[in-house]
């Protein structure tokens, strides 16, 4: 074979070669499925006075079913039972002290004392020290917002970093009844004023799945005797009202039937828990198929 037939056999030997390898068909690759994304779901508490040992039972159903909870916003008496479950994730601890809590134990009524309300909120910040393991926000184990309302600019203020319990205090601190709490260089008071149930900071805060826990659902009051009543009763109604629109941010709403319990009446705490376990119950199947989406 001369040299020049030698020179074009072996391009076309070469080419017929990678056209017959490029026409088998490829062994099969095992390739490792992506990891499917674990929801963050939150677990919103909004205010109610003694309405809130409804709380407990919300979450000793939640912990029971084993649905995992990656952040708390509190509002109100949501702050006060949120920040002992975020601080410490152990409901029969939760359940517990809330059975010890009596109304002397974070109501320190005063009506000389101030003009600003008569209610100092000494006990219930003492309280939060005494009783909460975490000492700030930012120290919790489940991450922990706080809501409270900025009272000079009516702005809702998240508390994400500071001392937990004066946090608690401002987000508990009913107008007219609490004196406004000075935290951050801002006045504050009771966040259910702007945001009771704070969905919307939970989407913010990026979370999945979103747990929102009303004590409004029923706000008829036919014993209203007293000034304290009248401004707790108004309270009630307003935030049942601004309750509307941020409750759409939810995918799930728990509404215990606490009705008739009255501001500071903590006679009813085991109905109130028992009411928040009986409604739960019958929001774990719909927690449990949005969880079951995301596995």
């Amino acid at each position: 074979m001369s040299a020049l037939v030698r020179n074009l056999v072996i391009p076309v030997v070469l080419l017929v070669t990678i056209f017959l390898h490029s026409c088998q068909t490829p062994k099969h690759v095992e390739t490792t499925p992506a990891p499917k994304k674990q929801p963050k779901v939150a677990l919103v508490l909004g205010g109610g006075s003694a309405k809130g040992f409804a709380h407990v039972g919300v979450i000793r159903v939640l912990e029971q079913e084993k649905i995992p909870i990656d952040m708390i916003i509190g509002t109100s008496v949501g702050s006060l039972i949120g920040s002992i479950y975020a601080s410490n994730p152990d409901g029969f601890q939760l359940e517990w002290l809330a059975f010890k809590i009596e109304k002397n134990d974070i109501l320190d009524f005063s009506i000389v004392y101030s003009k600003m309300g008569p209610v100092q909120g000494a006990k219930l910040e003492s309280f939060v020290e005494q009783n909460v393991k975490a000492k700030r926000i930012e120290d919790t184990r489940i991450p922990f917002f706080p809501i409270a309302t900025d009272l000079n600019t009516g702005e809702t203020v998240t508390l994400e970093k500071g001392s937990l319990a004066r946090a608690v205090h401002a987000s508990c601190a009913i107008p007219g009844i609490f004196v406004p709490v000075t935290f951050d260089k801002r006045m504050l008071v009771d966040g259910g004023i702007t945001d009771n149930v704070a969905c919307d900071i939970a989407r913010n805060k990026g979370a999945d799945i979103i747990i929102g826990v009303s004590l409004q659902k029923d706000v008829k009051n036919y014993q209203i005797d007293s000034a304290i009543d009248v401004i707790a009763q108004s309270i009630n109604i307003m935030m049942r009202e601004t309750s509307k629109a941020k409750l759409a941010c939810a995918d799930v709403i728990i509404e215990p039937d606490v009705h008739g319990v009255s501001l500071f009446d903590f006679s009813q705490k085991k109905m109130m828990m028992e009411e928040g376990i009986k409604a739960t119950k019958k929001a774990v199947p719909k927690i449990q198929e949005l969880l079951a989406k995301y596995h």
